[in-house]
């Protein structure tokens, strides 16, 4: 049997690519779905007083000059 290239090895008689190392862990659906539901969690139970965005100012024009040119 040949040897493997490299980056592959071979199992059962099949060539297979090595496995690369997971340097980070990536969040997975559930995780974030749960996250998601969490926060949602949290604006049911404590609400977000805090995160209200203060009223408009409403707008009052300003008179203008008569226009006698």
């Amino acid at each position: 049997m040949a040897k493997a290239p490299d980056g592959f090895h071979y199992v059962r008689g099949h060539i297979r690519r090595n496995p690369k190392p997971r340097s980070a862990k990536r969040l997975s659906g559930w995780m974030i779905a749960g996250l998601l539901a969490g926060a949602w969690l949290w604006g049911q139970v404590f609400g977000f007083e805090a995160a209200t965005p203060t009223p408009a100012a409403e707008p009052n024009p300003a008179v203008s000059a008569p226009a006698d040119r």
